[in-house]
């Protein structure tokens, strides 16, 4: 006769503590309560989000992290596997244009999903890359189905999983970089800019990029670019919710100092106020190389020891100016993106010289052009993000930050933004220290560890840690990596690797 499980309120649930609340974190919490997992997260700050948090200040709402949502799916899965529908708790709304490109000398390029229109385009900017850029969406689609369809939910634990794929990832060129990949079909110098400057959404730098992340291209012409009304932060709100509501508990201003060990095994966690809380997993989606070097002694990690951390390579770093406007500047659209001058030159400086420039390229981030809710009625609400080097250049950001403001501003005032200066309300600014201190990301940087092919699939840190039993990893250091896609596929092997591991019987 075949043993029937006792009721649930009569079992003992096996509990899983998760650190950190980005969506990675949250992604997982909410499909392992979902799976019948006791589940508690630990969020160093006031409130959820990790990276993805919310600063309000002086009515204007400000999405500190990502703003970009390409795959609205995966988020919605996590509603569906719970029972419930994403469109009770937020609304996401396709952006049109994706983005505007605007380049140094002037001229201008959009695109969105009309494939047709896009076409248009380019005809009318360089007749000679229509056949190209149809080819590339072609190979970018064959990418995607190996890239992410296949590979991206493989946890990659043992280098036979690697070489099994090998031929594939041969055939497919990922050794070579997305803008070798780009440039195989583009010739125009401009549109090649256009159509490779997406690895730097991801912290990579297109010149380096495995070209594995074309599939971006894909990505975007079949799902197209989406933005959550309320911000991105109104899509942690309602994942939070969601895990509160499957009886998950949460807790906010807990910042985690260690994670126990018995045995080689994850037990649990000890916080900065000396709480110990066990566990019979622990998930971690702060920094992959600040949980090694900061919650676990040197002494119980036989791979990832600082001085293969230090070897490897990070992102650049990031520089964000968060401002609002009286008054709207309605020829903005909701992404731009202005190029500077120089292109591989800059992006050389920024991750291999590690030097600050005199010129950059910014990130101009609209959200007011589709949800005026985002800033006072009147008034206008921005974040331009500016890559510059991680914390390895030495920079001191207390000198050099308002100086290289005071650059960014009048550059965008000069060009785009007229009379910024003066239609300033407010403005706050946060670089590489602070993304090092308030974040806890290693050497200040903006993704974790740069996305290279010697930095990807097995190469990257595993989603199971090789050095503490039961102690697993998710978000932007793990595979696949950084871009809300990425952390919700980790998010999804985190799953599939603690119930097979740890099952909840």
């Amino acid at each position: 006769m075949t043993k029937s499980l006792p009721p649930s309120s009569a079992r003992i649930l096996k509990k899983i503590i998760v650190i950190g609340s980005g969506f990675g974190g949250l992604g997982t919490a909410i499909r392992l309560q979902t799976r019948g997992y006791q589940v508690e997260l630990f969020e160093a700050r006031d409130k959820l989000g990790g990276c993805a948090y919310v600063y309000h200040q002086d009515g204007f709402t400000f999405d500190a992290g990502p703003t970009v949502i390409t795959a609205p799916f995966m988020l919605e899965e996590l509603f569906s596997g719970a029972g419930r529908d994403i469109k009770d708790y937020v609304k996401i709304v396709p952006v049109n244009p994706f983005y505007n490109i605007e380049f140094h000398n002037g001229r201008s390029f959009s695109y969105n999903a009309d494939e047709s229109e896009t076409l248009r385009k380019i005809a009318t900017f360089s007749p000679g890359d229509v056949e190209g850029y149809q080819e590339m969406i072609r190979q970018a689609k064959l990418i995607f189905q190996k890239g992410f369809v296949e590979l991206s939910d493989v946890p990659f634990l043992n280098f036979m999983d690697m070489v099994k794929i090998a031929p594939d990832l041969l055939r497919l060129q990922s050794h070579k970089t997305v803008f070798q990949f780009v440039q195989r079909y583009i010739k125009d110098p401009l549109l090649q800019r256009v159509f490779s400057f997406h690895p730097l959404l991801v912290g990579g730098n297109p010149f380096q990029t495995t070209s594995i992340y074309a599939l971006i291209h894909h990505l975007e012409r079949e799902w197209g670019v989406h933005y959550a009304m309320g911000g991105t932060g109104a899509v942690v709100a309602a994942l939070g919710k969601l895990f509160e509501e499957l009886g998950g508990k949460i807790h906010l201003n807990t910042p985690v100092r260690s994670i126990l060990t018995r045995g080689g095994t994850a037990s649990g966690i000890d916080t900065d106020v000396g709480q110990m809380h066990t566990a019979d997993a622990v998930v971690s989606n702060a920094d992959v190389a600040n949980t090694y070097r900061k919650m676990l002694p040197e002494r119980s990690r036989a791979k990832w020891t600082n001085k293969k951390l230090d070897s490897m390579k990070y992102s650049m770093g990031l520089f964000v100016i968060y401002f609002g406007t009286r008054g709207t500047y309605e020829n903005i659209e909701h992404h731009s993106i202005l190029l500077g001058r120089r292109y591989k030159e800059l992006l050389d400086d920024i991750f291999n010289k590690k030097i600050l420039g005199e010129d950059f390229s910014i990130y101009l981030h609209r959200p007011t052009k589709t949800d005026p809710s985002m800033a006072p009625p009147g008034h206008d609400c921005f974040y331009a993000l500016v890559p510059v080097p991680n914390q390895l250049s030495g920079i001191d950001w207390s000198k050099q930050a308002k100086p290289f403001r005071d650059r960014v501003m009048k550059y965008m005032e000069d060009n785009y933004l007229p009379d910024l200066q003066s239609r300033l309300v407010t403005e706050r600014c946060f670089t590489p220290l602070d993304f090092e201190t308030t974040l806890n990301t290693y050497r200040g940087s903006g993704f974790s560890f740069e996305p290279i092919f010697t930095q990807s699939a097995w190469f990257r840190p595993h989603n199971e840690s090789e050095d503490v039993k039961n102690l697993f990893f998710v978000g932007a250091g793990t595979h696949p990596g950084a871009g809300v896609p990425g952390v919700l596929s980790s998010a999804r092997i985190a799953e599939k690797l603690i119930c097979e591991r740890i099952p909840n019987t």
